[in-house]
C-alpha cells in the first residue's frame, strides 16, 4: 500500500508526512478516534482516497485519506480491543481458562500496566459476561503468586506486568521496606499476612517484619497510641502464624493501655475492622475495670462505637448493666444523640423495657444540646424523620396524657422546623387520632357525645393504668427475657409474648380512643317529659301485653338482669325523646318488638 500513497502524494491528494501513518493504519487494519472510539478499516480506496470504517454505533463511515492520517491512530492486531474485534470467542475461552494470559494481554495493550478499573471497563461485559468479581478474586489469587506482575495495595494503582520475574515474598518485602511511615508498613504487613501461605519462608519474612515493626511501634507508643496498638496486632498475628517466640522487652497491648488515659478517643482512632479486637484487648490489659470504663465510654463514642461495646457487654454476660446503664442515661435525659442513635437503630427486643416514651424525651434533650456543640451532628434528627415507625414505636406504650405530653413537647422543639415538625405530629395522629383535637385547638363533635357515668369511667380508667403502667411493661420484660433464650424459631415463650404484646397495645389503643371522648356524668337533675339518658322507663310489650322496665343510662353501663343499658343499644335509642304513651316498633334479635311507654322517672343514684 506504501506504493500506492506514494502515487497519491504525486498527485497532490496527500502529504508525504501522512504515508507512514496510512501504512500502519492499513496494515493493522484497526484504529481509534477521540470521538468516535476504537473502529475496524474495512475497506481502502485509493481511487477516492478514503477509508471505510465501522466505529462503535457508527458503520460504514468514510473518511478522507488525509484526514484519517491526521485524526485515527494505529491499534496494533495482537491489542485486546483489535482482538475483541477479531477472535470475541477465543478471549472468552482464554478468561475461563488462562486469567493471567488474558490479563496480560490486556496490559501489554496498554503499555505494560493498567487498573483494575481499566481491566474491568475492556473486559465487561464483551469476553466476561457473568460475575466480574468473583472472576477477579481468583484472577487476583493467580496475579501474586505469578513473579511477573506487580499487583499494589490501592486499587487505584495500576497493575504492572514486568518481563521479569520477581517472587512474591521479595516483592512484599520490597513494598514494606520502601513503606513510609508506621500506618503504611502495617497497610503491607496485612498483605504479608494474608498471602502467608504462599511465601517461599515466611519464617525469615515475619522475622525481618516483626523487628522492623517493634522499633516503629516504640517510637510511636505515646504520639500514635492507636497506630501503635494496630501495628501491635498485626505483629502478633504474623508472629503466631510463622511460629515465632516473642522478642523478650518489646512493646504490648497492655504497655498502650497503661498510658493511654481515655479508651474511646482511642477507639475512634481504629479502624472499624479492629474495633472488637481493640475492646478484647482492652478487656484484657484491665480484668477489674473494664466493665466501668466499657459503660462510661458508651455515652461518649459514635453510634458504631456504642454497637462494639454494648456486644461487649453482652457476650460477657453483663447485659443487666448495660441496660442499667441505658436506663439511667435515658431517664435522666444525658444520654448522648450518638448512643440513642444506635438504641434506634438497634431497637431489638432485647431493650424492649428500654425502649419507651422517655427515650424520645431524651432525643429532643439531646438535640437540643447538640445545637449548641460545635461538633454539633444531625444525624439522629435525621433519623429520626426517615424512619417512619420509630416515633410510633417509642410512644406505644405510654398512656395518654404522656402521649399528649410528648406532643406538646414536639411542638416546642427547636430541633425541627415547621414542615418536619408536620410530618412527625402526623404520623401521632395517624396512630393516636385523640391527639387531633391537642394539635388543632378543636375537639369533633364525635369526641364530645360519649356519655358515661362516673363508676364505669373509674373502672376504664383504672383498666387503662394497669395496662399502662404494669402489664405493658411486664410484658416488655417477658419479650427481653424470652428473647435471650436465643433461636427464635423454636422459642415459644418469646412468640407467645409477642402475641400478647398484639393484643395488649390493641386493647390499648381501644381505651384511649374510648376515654378520650368520654364525658362523666352523675345524671342529676334529669328531665323526665321525655326519655333521655339517666331515666326509668316503662314500658308495656304489645306483642305479650307483659311490662318490662329499662334504666337508661352511660355508654358503658350495662346490667340485664336489672334492666340497665347503654344509651347506644337499639333498644334505648327507639325509646330516646319519646314520651309516655307514645309507641315505638323497631328490630331485636331478628323480629319486631313493639312497646307502649307507660311512665318515665328519673335514676337515683344509690
Amino acid at each position: 500500500m506504501k506504493e500506492e500513497f506514494e502515487k497519491l502524494v504525486s498527485a497532490g491528494k496527500l502529504e508525504r508526512h501522512q504515508v507512514d501513518p496510512l501504512v500502519q493504519l492499513t496494515t493493522s487494519g484497526y484504529c481509534m478516534h477521540r470521538s468516535w472510539g476504537f473502529g475496524k478499516i474495512t475497506t481502502v480506496d485509493t481511487v477516492f482516497a478514503r477509508f471505510t470504517i465501522d466505529f462503535q454505533g457508527k458503520a460504514s463511515h468514510t473518511m478522507d485519506l488525509s484526514f484519517a492520517a491526521e485524526s485515527l491512530k494505529p491499534i496494533p492486531k495482537e491489542h485486546i480491543l483489535a482482538r475483541k474485534a477479531s477472535d470475541l470467542e477465543g478471549l472468552r475461552q482464554m478468561a475461563a481458562l488462562h486469567h493471567l494470559e488474558l490479563i496480560q494481554l490486556v496490559l501489554k495493550s496498554y503499555g505494560g500496566k493498567a487498573t483494575v478499573d481499566q481491566i474491568q471497563a475492556v473486559l465487561v461485559p464483551d469476553v466476561i459476561k457473568d460475575d466480574w468479581k468473583k472472576w477477579w478474586e481468583a484472577a487476583k489469587k493467580e496475579l501474586k503468586k505469578d513473579g511477573h506482575f506487580q499487583v499494589p495495595l490501592k486499587k487505584t494503582e495500576p497493575i504492572v506486568f514486568q518481563t521479569k520475574e520477581i517472587t512474591l515474598q521479595d516483592r512484599l518485602l520490597g513494598d514494606f521496606r520502601a513503606a513510609k511511615g508506621l500506618k503504611a508498613r502495617i497497610v503491607v504487613a496485612s498483605e504479608i499476612l494474608r498471602n502467608a501461605a504462599d511465601l517461599t519462608d515466611k519464617k525469615t519474612a515475619g522475622t525481618e517484619v516483626i523487628a522492623a515493626l517493634n522499633v516503629e511501634i516504640a517510637t510511636h507508643q505515646r504520639t500514635q497510641a492507636a497506630v501503635a496498638l494496630e501495628a501491635i496486632f498485626i505483629r502478633d498475628d504474623i508472629r503466631e502464624d510463622a511460629g515465632l517466640s516473642p522478642i523478650e522487652g518489646e512493646l504490648t497491648a497492655r504497655t498502650i493501655w497503661s498510658q493511654e488515659g481515655k479508651l474511646g478517643a482511642l477507639l475512634e482512632l481504629m479502624p472499624a475492622i479492629k474495633h472488637r479486637r481493640t475492646l478484647e484487648s482492652f478487656k484484657t490489659a484491665n480484668p477489674d475495670r473494664w466493665i466501668e470504663i466499657v459503660r462510661a465510654t458508651l455515652n461518649v463514642v459514635p453510634a458504631k462505637l456504642c454497637r462494639e461495646c454494648a456486644q461487649l457487654l453482652i457476650a460477657e454476660g453483663k447485659i443487666d448493666l448495660l441496660k442499667e446503664t441505658l436506663a439511667k442515661l435515658v431517664s435522666q435525659h444525658t444520654a448522648s444523640s450518638e448512643l440513642l442513635l444506635w438504641l434506634a437503630k438497634e431497637r431489638s427486643d432485647t431493650f424492649a423495657d428500654i425502649l419507651g416514651p422517655e427515650v424520645f424525651r431524651a432525643m429532643l434533650s439531646a438535640m437540643e444540646r447538640d445545637q449548641f456543640n460545635e461538633r454539633r451532628s444531625n444525624r439522629l434528627r435525621d433519623f429520626i424523620l426517615d424512619d417512619q415507625d420509630l416515633l410510633v414505636e417509642l410512644i406505644g406504650t405510654a398512656d395518654l396524657e404522656v402521649i399528649k405530653d410528648l406532643t406538646r413537647a414536639l411542638q416546642l422543639s427547636p430541633c425541627f422546623d415547621d414542615m418536619d415538625k408536620r410530618s412527625l405530629l402526623a404520623r401521632i395522629v395517624k396512630s393516636y387520632p385523640a391527639i387531633q383535637s391537642l394539635i388543632s385547638g378543636e375537639q369533633t363533635k364525635q369526641e364530645s357525645n360519649l356519655i358515661v357515668s362516673w363508676e364505669s369511667l373509674e373502672r376504664r380508667r383504672n383498666e387503662y393504668n394497669e395496662l399502662v403502667q404494669k402489664k405493658i411493661p411486664a410484658n416488655s420484660k417477658e419479650i427481653a427475657i424470652a428473647r435471650s433464650y436465643g433461636d427464635l424459631r423454636e422459642n415459644h415463650e418469646y412468640k407467645a409474648a409477642k402475641e400478647m404484646q398484639k393484643l395488649l397495645m390493641r386493647r390499648k389503643s381501644e381505651l384511649e380512643a374510648q376515654l378520650v371522648r368520654a364525658r362523666g356524668t352523675d345524671f342529676a337533675n334529669v328531665k323526665t317529659d321525655a326519655v333521655t339518658i339517666g331515666t326509668i322507663v316503662k314500658v308495656t310489650d304489645l306483642n305479650t301485653q307483659s311490662a318490662e322496665n329499662y334504666t337508661i343510662l352511660g355508654a358503658w353501663d350495662s346490667d340485664p338482669e336489672k334492666g340497665v343499658i347503654s344509651y347506644l343499644t337499639p333498644v334505648a335509642q327507639s325509646l330516646m325523646n319519646r314520651k309516655t304513651g307514645e309507641e315505638v316498633e323497631f328490630e331485636m334479635e331478628g323480629g319486631r318488638k313493639r312497646y307502649r311507654i307507660e311512665d318515665v322517672g328519673a335514676y337515683k343514684t344509690a
